[in-house]
C-alpha cells in the first residue's frame, strides 16, 4: 500500500480553506469547488466566504476543493493473470486531488478561467484490470509525490439571445449569476469534454456522487482526453431552457492512452454533437440527451493488429482510422428527494478504443436519494449498476493473449462485465463531506474465470 501520509497532510492543509455554505448536491464533472449559496455567516469560515463574495462583485472568481479517496479489495479468485489484470492479492491504494480555480470577467459575457491542480496517488493495480474502473479520481499516470498541472485554462463567451433569465446553474466554473434563458456559449482552450457533454444531475461527479468510471460517463463512448482526462478544443452551445444543442472539436492523444496530444489537427481529431431535451413529468424535471461522436486517431482495426503484430497496439503504423460512437443519457426527478438516471452507449467496435476505457456496449442505471426522510438533507445515498460488453474483434484479441491499456489477462473466458455500486455521502460540516462506497465487480475485464471482486472505499472532500 502506498503511504497515505503525504496525501493526508495535503488534504488537512486544504481542509482549513473549506468555506462552502451551499448544498451537498453535485456541481458537475470533477467539481473544483462549490458556490456560496446563502449568507457567509452560514459557512464554515465566514470571513473567507465573505471574501469570495466581495471578489465576485469585483469580477473575480475564487473556488477550490480537495478530495482524498482510499480504496481497496480483499483477495479474489484468479487462476491466472496477465499484464492488464487486476491483482488478485489484497490491495489498497489512495488518490488525492486538489483544485484552485481563479476566474476573471473580461468584457460583457466573457470570462477567463484557470484551474491549478495538485494530485498524487494510484488506482488499484495502476488503474488496470476492470473496464468500468472503480475510481474516476485514479489517474493512469499516477505519482508517489504530489504533481502540479493545469487541467483547465479556457476563455468563455456567453451571448444572450433573450431578455429573460433562467435559474442559476450553480456551476463551480461560472460566476454566481443568472444567465439569459436563451443563449449561445462559446468555450475555447483546455478543459474536459465532460465539462460540457454527457452531463447528468445524479451521476457525473466522482467527487460527490458515484466513483465508477461508467457511472460518471457513458462507458462505451471513447471521449477525447489525455491520460489524465483533459484535452484542447472549442465547443459551441445553444440552449433555451427546453432544448439544448452542443457541438465541439477536440484534440486526441497521439498514442493510445497517451499524455501528449496529436499535433496533426487536420489528421487527428474528435467531433462531438449533443441534443438535449429538458421537460417536466407530473411537475418533476427531467432531461434526455443524445450524443454522437466521431474520432480519427492512429487506432488499428482488429484485423490490422493481427496482421501487423500486437506490439503495434499503441500506434497504428498504417495511418489513421475512424471510430463512430453514440450515447443516450436520461435523468428524471421522481420525488423531492429521489432521482433516477440511465445511460446507453455504443461504438462501432471495429477499432481499438483510444482514450477512455475498453468497452464497446454499455448500459448503466441508478437511483440517488437525498436524506430528507431522516432529517439529513445534505446527505445522499446512491445505488447503480453498469453492464459492459465488447466487440467480436476485441474478444478475439483478448482470447489470443492481447493486452490493452485497461484490460488483458493473457487469456479470456468471456462474459459481460457487471459492476454494482452503492455509496452514502454524509455532510459533516458546511463544505466537508465523508462518503463510504462499495462496488461488486463480476467478470472483471470480461473474464468469468476471475473474480468476483469486492471493492471498498472511503472518500473525504472539502470545498469552498
Amino acid at each position: 500500500m502506498r503511504r497515505p501520509s503525504r496525501a493526508a497532510t495535503l488534504f488537512l492543509a486544504l481542509l482549513g480553506l473549506a468555506a462552502a455554505a451551499g448544498p451537498a448536491s453535485a456541481q458537475g464533472f470533477g467539481s473544483p469547488g462549490v458556490q456560496n449559496i446563502g449568507p457567509p455567516s452560514d459557512a464554515l469560515f465566514p470571513d473567507l466566504a465573505a471574501l469570495q463574495d466581495r471578489l465576485e462583485e469585483q469580477g473575480w472568481l475564487l473556488r477550490g476543493q480537495a478530495t482524498f479517496i482510499w480504496q481497496g479489495h480483499p483477495r479474489f479468485r484468479s487462476p491466472y493473470r496477465g499484464e492488464g489484470s487486476l491483482s488478485p492479492a489484497p490491495n489498497a491504494r489512495n488518490t488525492f486531488s486538489s483544485d484552485l480555480v481563479v476566474g476573471r470577467k473580461l468584457w460583457p459575457g466573457a470570462e477567463a478561467v484557470i484551474d491549478a491542480s495538485v494530485t498524487r496517488g494510484f488506482g488499484l493495480s495502476n488503474s488496470t484490470g476492470v473496464a468500468a474502473f472503480p475510481n474516476n479520481e485514479a489517474f493512469r499516470l499516477g505519482s508517489t509525490e504530489p504533481a502540479f498541472f493545469v487541467p483547465r485554462a479556457f476563455v468563455r463567451q456567453t451571448i444572450g439571445l433573450s431578455g429573460d433569465t433562467g435559474p442559476i446553474d450553480y456551476d463551480a466554473l461560472r460566476f454566481n449569476e443568472r444567465l439569459p434563458r436563451e443563449r449561445l456559449t462559446i468555450t475555447a482552450g483546455k478543459f474536459s469534454v465532460w465539462d460540457i457533454f454527457d452531463d447528468n444531475r445524479y451521476a457525473h461527479d466522482a467527487r460527490t456522487q458515484f466513483l465508477n468510471w461508467a457511472h460518471v460517463g457513458a462507458g462505451a463512448f471513447d471521449f477525447a482526453a489525455d491520460a489524465r482526462g483533459w484535452t484542447y478544443g472549442v465547443a459551441v452551445e445553444w440552449e433555451n431552457g427546453a432544448w439544448g444543442v452542443r457541438g465541439g472539436a477536440f484534440q486526441v492523444s497521439r498514442r493510445v492512452n497517451g499524455l501528449f496530444m496529436d499535433p496533426g489537427l487536420t489528421r487527428a481529431w474528435q467531433l462531438l454533437g449533443q441534443v438535449d431535451r429538458f421537460y417536466d413529468i407530473g411537475g418533476r424535471p427531467g432531461a434526455a440527451r443524445v450524443i454522437y461522436g466521431l474520432s480519427r486517431t492512429r487506432q488499428s482495426t482488429w484485423g490490422e493488429l493481427f496482421e501487423n503484430g500486437f506490439e503495434t497496439f499503441d500506434k497504428n503504423p498504417g495511418g489513421y482510422r475512424l471510430k463512430r460512437m453514440l450515447a443516450l443519457n436520461v435523468e428524471q426527478e421522481l420525488t423531492d428527494d429521489l432521482g433516477a438516471f440511465a445511460r446507453l452507449s455504443w461504438n462501432d467496435g471495429r477499432t481499438q478504443n483510444w482514450m477512455f476505457t475498453e468497452m464497446d456496449r454499455a448500459v448503466s442505471a441508478g437511483l440517488s436519494l437525498r436524506g430528507l426522510r431522516w432529517d439529513r438533507p445534505g446527505d445522499t445515498v446512491g445505488l447503480a449498476a453498469n453492464v459492459g460488453w465488447i466487440s467480436e474483434g476485441r474478444r478475439r484479441y483478448l482470447e489470443a493473449g492481447g493486452i490493452g491499456f485497461i484490460t488483458g489477462d493473457g487469456r479470456l473466458s468471456y462474459g459481460p462485465e457487471w459492476v454494482t455500486e452503492a455509496y452514502y455521502d454524509a455532510r459533516v460540516a458546511p463544505g466537508l463531506n465523508v462518503a463510504l462506497n462499495y462496488q461488486l465487480v463480476v467478470n472483471p475485464a470480461y473474464n468469468n474465470d476471475r473474480g468476483p471482486v469486492n471493492i471498498f472505499a472511503v472518500r473525504l472532500r472539502t470545498a469552498f
